[in-house]
């Protein structure tokens, strides 16, 4: 047992307590246990009254004097600190839950969600708040109940405006879109993914709220329309001392020193909560934070949907953004394949269209993108081959995850920042698999073993930010293999590794799919035609929104038929040298540039780079067409293409 474990539970705590909150956490519990500690503090009574020592100084018996009724100041100061305390805190709470709850759906979901969310707080933000606050109390009577709801409904609209942008930006990262492959159920993606990473903004504006909230309480008092006498408050408080100020001017400092160190607390206190909610800014929590040595790993086309060794089929699909007018194309007539113990490689250009085809495989395309024809089928590992656009939300949930994962290109934005490694885990596993949470958890530790991370058990402990980028991936790939899906989809897993990380991200997928028991089928997307024949056994090259070549890895990249394929592999240094086509030194570059979805030429998509091209191109939409040995090609000259390679 470490020496750690040892240590009392109250001490345990105390040392996993950031250094930088004890301050701030302190000054801000003393300011509210103090007024609700009046009873042990003085035996005075807030609202007794003693004409004849009306504006005493003060006393042994009235340490703070009295005011210009003969009330103890001390016992009013404290009894108001409730008051105040209680319904700017209550206040603020209900405007922060609801308003954080509102902005949450209302990015998350969009459509009419987001319309409900941002009316409404544009509605209630039109009226000036002190404004409103004066309409609503004067039309129902002051009360500390009347304030709760006026301040509720009046700060509501702020935290739902302030969750709702920061909501829609952690949406859009790579974690989030994670997650949804993980088949995580929205509930959870909302409050243990999305809202720990908008905790620092909701936070800020809280203290901002709840000082508004003390200080417009203050004024209504101030004014008669608040807290109801003789019940005190501190705005009460300053409205009886301000005419006496110059005889006694004790009586005001008094609860302005109060309201003033009150709202500095609420402040101090949320400013360093929002530096410390965000894990790489520990750095200044005064712990030791010099890192310790990491040991890291560097080192035939036909569709046949009821095939048992299908585990994935893309038939005819195509994808349409909706804009005014007429929708735009973005993939078309797209089919794929993927079958059991077999790694498919779909490659082209930035643009292509390889991303987009597997989230839609995910059933995670963006919004505005709809799927206007074809089949997107998969096998479940019960058997039963389902079409994805068949399937409910809370469904696609349960496959994604489980039956079909993802591992994004972007390892440093893939994990959630705010969470550790571990915990990110076992709610990846619990997700979908029954089990205890220690149970999840020495299932994450076995596979961060597997998956090759030294050190598995601290590792699982630790934050992403403290990790390499070869080693994230590794725990993304790790958590894609948690639930044993049948089919894995890597979406450039190796762009952002230098080559000695690349070569070893390879060689472990490679190794994950020849020890994967029942039959994993990798889709691997990529740009890079090396690391595609190192690890491929089928190739689909993409071009425009289309497959315009698909085939047997060794036969695609050694005789290709497409123009376009020839024109990938010749500006390749290796592949460049092996097909002899190298003219001097330089390499080939292809011409021009991919057409727009929305700007695409007749007939062929890569006629006007192509160096082939003839008249019919421009007029004849090819078709993708079978050829000898299960391969395919969308060229109407694909023969002749096929001469000009031998």
């Amino acid at each position: 047992m470490t020496p750690q474990a040892q240590r009392p539970g109250w001490r345990r705590l105390a040392a996993a307590f950031p250094r930088r909150m004890i301050v701030p956490s302190v000054l801000l519990a003393a300011l509210i246990i103090i007024p609700f500690a009046a009873p042990l503090i003085t035996d005075a009574n807030p609202i007794r009254i003693s004409v004849r020592e009306r504006l005493s100084p003060p006393s042994w018996a009235h340490p703070l004097g009295q005011d210009e009724f003969g009330r103890d100041r001390l016992a009013r100061v404290l009894y108001g600190g409730q008051i105040s305390l209680t319904v700017a805190f209550v206040a603020t709470s209900i405007a922060c839950i609801v308003g954080t709850l509102f902005g949450l759906i209302g990015a998350y979901f969009r459509g009419p969600f987001q319309f409900v969310t941002t009316r409404m707080a544009d509605i209630v933000l039109c009226f000036p708040p002190i404004l409103l606050a004066l309409l609503v109390v004067t039309l129902f009577g002051p009360g500390a109940v009347t304030l709760v709801a006026v301040l509720s409904v009046l700060y509501f609209p702020s935290f739902a405006r302030i969750a709702f942008s920061e909501a829609l930006r952690v949406s859009s990262l790579d974690f989030v879109e994670a997650s949804r492959a993980l088949g995580t159920p929205s509930r959870r993606i909302l409050l243990r993914t999305i809202l720990p990473n908008i905790a620092g903004p909701v936070s800020v504006q809280y203290s901002l709220t709840a000082a508004a909230a003390i200080t417009i309480e203050s004024g209504l008092s101030f004014l008669g329309l608040g807290v109801v006498p003789p019940a005190p408050s501190w705005g009460q408080m300053i409205r009886g001392a301000r005419q006496f100020m110059e005889q006694d001017p004790l009586g005001i400092l008094i609860p302005c020193i109060a309201l003033t160190l009150t709202i500095y607390a609420i402040n101090f206190f949320c400013d360093r909560l929002r530096d410390t909610l965000d894990p790489k800014g520990g750095a200044g929590d005064g712990k030791d934070t010099v890192s310790r040595p990491i040991a890291s790993a560097v080192a035939g086309h036909t569709p046949v949907a009821d095939a048992p060794e299908t585990v994935a089929e893309i038939r005819d699909l195509r994808l349409d953004l909706a804009l005014p007018g007429a929708p735009v194309t973005l993939i078309e007539d797209v089919s794929l394949r993927l079958r059991a113990n077999e790694c498919t490689a779909l490659v082209g250009e930035s643009g292509s269209g390889k991303s987009l085809s597997s989230l839609a495989l995910m059933g995670l395309l963006p919004g505005g993108i709809r799927q206007s024809s074809g089949q997107l089928r998969l096998r479940r590992k019960s058997g039963e081959m389902v079409d994805l656009a068949t399937l409910t939300a809370r469904e696609l949930e349960q496959v994604r995850g489980h039956d079909v994962a993802m591992i994004f290109q972007e390892p440093m934005t893939s994990l959630n920042p705010v969470h550790k490694v571990g915990t990110q885990m076992v709610e990846a596993i619990q997700a979908h698999r029954p089990m205890s949470a220690e149970a999840a958890r020495k299932l994450a530790i076995t596979l961060l073993e597997r998956v090759g991370i030294n050190e598995a058990a601290r590792r699982f402990d630790g934050y992403p930010h403290e990790m390499s980028g070869g080693m994230r991936q590794r725990v993304m790939i790790a958590m894609a293999l948690s639930c044993e899906p049948r089919l894995l989809i890597a979406d450039e897993p190796t762009t952002a590794l230098d080559v000695t990380i690349q070569a070893e991200i390879i060689e472990l997928l490679r190794d994950l799919r020849r020890d994967y028991a029942d039959g994993l089928s990798l889709l691997f997307i990529s740009h890079n035609l090396g690391i595609v024949a190192d690890i491929a056994d089928r190739v689909a090259v993409m071009y425009s929104g289309q497959v315009v070549e698909e085939g047997p890895t060794d036969l695609v990249l050694r005789a290709p038929l497409h123009p376009y394929t020839r024109a990938l592999l010749e500006s390749m240094p290796s592949s460049h040298e092996a097909l002899h086509s190298a003219r001097g030194d330089r390499l080939q570059a292809i011409s021009g540039t991919p057409p727009l979805p929305n700007a695409r030429p007749s007939g062929c998509a890569f006629r006007d780079r192509c160096p082939i091209a003839i008249e019919a191109c421009a007029t004849i939409r090819p078709h993708l067409e079978p050829r000898p040995g299960e391969r395919a090609v969308r060229c109407i000259r694909a023969p002749e293409g096929q001469e000009v390679a031998a």
